[in-house]
């Protein structure tokens, strides 16, 4: 009777776990994210950092997950004067472009998600800039606790106007490309 117990609260037990999800908490530390914005005749390059974030998986499946970047951490990769680095940098963080001061943070959440297969899987969510959200999906790759993911994000949605001709006519070789790339590489613990 009392083999039969354990092996009944054992059974219980183990599958109690299974249908629950998996926490995967990410190193802040260890993860990164680059983003790059075009213009006529050139680019700028920098990188940002993640304040927190997780997901959680199940059946090998993102199932839930909240991400929050810290905007106040904008930086320039590409330009080597410091007074021009700084400039840019003001004015992607000034009203024009982000707004860092009103809006600091930059939040996603996972809506859904694609299995991984050959790892890689399709994630839907929201992002939030600038207090505006949109709902976008991307591919994520899998190498062990390492997840790589490019999103293409159009600004002119969270109303960052600021040289895009999706507000302004005759802009000409002043205009600045609607979309940006983030290059993300997350590190879980």
């Amino acid at each position: 009777m009392k083999l039969t117990n354990f092996i009944l609260a054992s059974i219980i037990m183990l599958s109690g776990h299974l249908m629950y999800a998996q926490k995967a908490e990410v190193n802040t530390e260890k993860s990164h994210i680059e983003w790059i914005g075009k213009k006529i005749g050139g680019q700028h390059e920098g990188t940002i950092q993640l304040k927190s974030g997780y997901f959680d998986l199940k059946d090998d499946k993102i199932v839930s997950g909240n991400f929050i970047v810290d905007m106040t951490t904008m930086t320039n990769t590409d330009l080597k004067d410091e007074g021009y680095n700084q400039k840019l940098i003001g004015h992607l963080k000034s009203d024009d472009f982000f707004g860092v001061e009103e809006y600091p943070t930059a939040t996603f959440v996972v809506t859904e998600s694609s299995r991984f297969s050959n790892g890689k899987a399709t994630v839907s969510g929201n992002i939030t800039i600038k207090n505006k959200t949109e709902n976008i999906s991307f591919v994520v790759e899998r190498k062990g606790n390492e997840y790589t993911i490019r999103i293409d994000i159009d600004r002119s949605k969270f109303d960052v106007r600021y040289g895009s001709n999706s507000f302004f006519d005759n802009l000409g070789n002043k205009a600045i490309d609607d979309i940006f790339t983030l290059d993300i590489t997350l590190v879980v613990n």
